[in-house]
């Protein structure tokens, strides 16, 4: 097929980017052709047309406006679809022939930093498997918030229940791994195998060292761990490919130590309903339903992490009950809390989004406004008799310095894009004010130039006027014409008037359209070096955004505490559960008819050891159990529970069947 050099650098790009749809930037959309507009069509519901309709090398062709992109990306990361993103990436004004274009990221299910392709509440995590020896090594990261965590296993249950637990949205797989059928109960994960060699310990000690610091591997142990750090590598690897760039705001690791924490398998999580219900896979009648009262994303996420993996340790158990505790009792305050709170975006997310240069203007200003509200919400927590409540007050970082930058900089209402002008406030940079005010003045030009042509040509209906097509001209009707000085210039023909140009008209044209597209390129190069300047400030903003997602989680349960008369758990660990009038927390929000009945439980090593739960069908056994499991559960995750008293020796794992 003879091509034309558009469709070649199509054909070239998309040689690279075979398992992706391409988004092929073409003026103010996104174009798609070939296979892949067959394709798209058909997921997103759009018209498919063709290039050079009617003709024998017409090619299938469908778009979408390049500022609705985001929409229809969901769309197809939903179906499972990749998207790779090639932009315009010279000035088509200053393009000599054939405009660049280059894919400046790859979209995946599980490396997306749209707030239209996340969930506010969950994070979105990428993860990386590896075996070494008969050791699995796992590596998962949420590029949208930076967060990134380790670990290695000899035991291929953890492997399973991990996978499933965390609900990774993407997985990073050896070829290798597919005969061990670990991927085999997870058909809807996007899975991604490739070579050994995209694991090669060497190379993945290479690219850690390219993100992280000496001390960072020296306390994960790259050196000891070859199966974590090869899935570490991997994830990292792909990681960068995709988004043709190092992002900044991955700067630290965590190991993901169960030992730490209750273990929960996939069965539990699932029987218990923590998340979801079994049946109708839905959030209302589930305990996170009952628990987020949040009003951050952070909040929430941090929250769901909570119950996800509640805590072991009866010190730091009672640190956060004794932190949820002076936050219950304080009513006012923690009325004030919430509402402060409430001012806080994203702060995780907007930070990823400012390192990985897609934050627009109204990014900046959302993170403006969120720090704008932290003195306030420092004040009220200054006095807190709360050990984990103080180092949350001495850990935030109130960020005058940025917050400050944005209000002199970033107008308040910003446009969408950052490359039509309108972004920067006046007043901000001397050279942009000058251009701002040329382009301004014009009206004013205009208007006086049109008053000085009536008067010299004695034609009353004269008007000066422009459009994108022609530019400025001087308007005269036909029944004129006669008037017209012999220096105008014939610009266009219409049905009843002549459109001229004359050379004061056409050298302000000049210096005006000059001055407009000066001034938005001024302004995008303004707004860039603003952003890239608050990369450096990533690790504070990560910082303070990790305080504020445990304050307000602690706001949260405490919050539930009061609203639902939840007292507070003695937690220690001796080998004890005695409950006195247990609740099921779910279940007693629900509109019974006679209430919830609480029941009574102890359980330990000596006489209560191992229980027979009898009763007829519908008699509550099931609930019974599970308030059980939901109130020890409750307890080590740091929140009051559905009980008049209750006492929780603190395990290590909950099953059910």
């Amino acid at each position: 097929m003879d091509l034309t050099p558009a469709m070649r650098q199509y054909v070239e790009i998309k040689e690279k980017h075979k398992d992706c749809i391409l988004f092929f930037r073409m003026g103010d959309f996104y174009e798609m052709f070939f296979e892949d507009a067959v394709t798209a069509s058909k997921v997103l519901e759009i018209t498919l047309t063709s290039r050079n309709k009617g003709k024998e090398n017409s090619i299938p062709l469908c778009g979408i406006p390049y500022h609705a992109a985001s929409a229809y990306i969901t769309k197809l990361l939903k179906n499972g679809f990749k998207v790779a993103i090639c932009e315009q990436v010279e000035d088509p004004k200053k393009a000599k022939g054939l405009i660049k274009r280059e894919v400046v990221r790859v979209v995946t299910p599980g490396l997306t930093v749209d707030s239209d392709n996340l969930h506010a509440r969950e994070n979105n995590f990428l993860a990386g498997f590896s075996m070494r020896d008969g050791t699995l090594g796992l590596a998962f990261i949420d590029v949208s918030t930076g967060e990134f965590r380790v670990a290695e296993s000899n035991d291929k249950e953890f492997f399973l229940n991990e996978l499933a637990g965390l609900d990774f949205k993407e997985i990073v797989i050896e070829e290798n791994l597919k005969k061990n059928n670990f991927l085999k109960s997870f058909p809807r994960r996007s899975v991604n195998y490739f070579p050994s060699d995209y694991f090669d310990h060497d190379a993945a000690a290479v690219t850690l060292r390219e993100y992280f610091p000496e001390d960072v591997l020296t306390r994960i142990d790259v050196k000891g761990h070859p199966a974590m750090t090869e899935a570490a590598g991997a994830v990292l690897r792909y990681v960068t490919e995709t988004q043709k760039d190092h992002p900044i705001h991955i700067n630290d690791i965590k190991w993901h130590n169960t030992k730490s924490h209750l273990v929960l398998d996939d069965i539990a999580r699932r029987n218990l309903e923590l998340f979801t219900t079994i049946g109708g896979d839905s959030k209302t009648g589930s305990l996170i339903n009952v628990l987020d009262e949040t009003t951050t994303a952070m909040g929430g996420r941090r929250l769901r992490w909570w119950l996800s993996y509640p805590l072991v340790d009866p010190e730091k158990i009672r640190e956060r009950l004794s932190a949820v505790s002076g936050i219950k009792e304080q009513h006012l305050l923690r009325e004030d809390l919430r509402r402060a709170l409430s001012d806080i975006y994203d702060l995780e997310r907007l930070g990823s989004r400012v390192s990985m240069k897609v934050a627009s203007g109204r990014d900046l200003i959302a993170l403006k406004t969120s720090l704008q509200a932290l003195p306030d919400i420092r004040k009220l927590i200054c006095e807190s008799g709360s050990l984990l409540i103080s180092s949350i007050y001495e850990g935030i970082d109130e960020m005058r310095d940025i917050a400050d930058l944005i209000e002199k900089a970033i107008v308040s209402d910003p446009p969408i894009t950052i490359r039509e002008g309108g972004v920067i406030k006046e007043g901000y940079d001397g050279e942009l004010d000058k251009l701002i005010s040329l382009t301004r003045d014009g009206r004013g030009w205009i208007a006086a130039l049109e008053d000085k042509e009536r008067k010299k040509t004695g034609i009353n209906s004269l008007k000066v006027g422009y459009n994108s097509v022609f530019g400025y001209y001087i308007e005269v009707t036909k029944a004129n014409t006669s008037l017209v000085p012999d220096d105008y210039i014939r610009k266009q023909t219409l049905v009843n008037a002549e459109r001229y140009i004359n050379q004061e008209l056409k050298g302000y044209e000049y210096t005006i359209l000059n001055a407009e597209d000066k001034r938005k390129e001024r302004e995008y190069d303004l707004f860039i070096k603003i952003r890239d300047g608050l990369t450096k400030e990533i690790k504070r903003i990560q910082k303070t955004a990790s305080l504020l997602a445990d304050l307000d989680a602690i706001v949260s349960l405490a919050e539930v505490a009061e609203k639902y008369d939840y007292c507070y758990p003695s937690v220690d660990d001796e080998d004890i559960i005695d409950i006195k009038n247990g609740r099921h927390p779910v279940v007693e929000r629900m509109p019974l008819t006679e209430g919830f009945v609480p029941n009574d439980i102890r359980l330990d090593c000596d006489k209560n050891r191992f229980l027979i739960i009898t009763g007829p069908n519908m008699a509550g056994k099931s609930t019974y159990i599970r308030q059980v499991a939901l109130i020890t559960l409750m307890a080590q995750m740091g929140s009051f529970v559905p009980a008049s008293e209750a006492r929780v020796g603190v395990v290590d794992r909950i099953f059910t069947r």
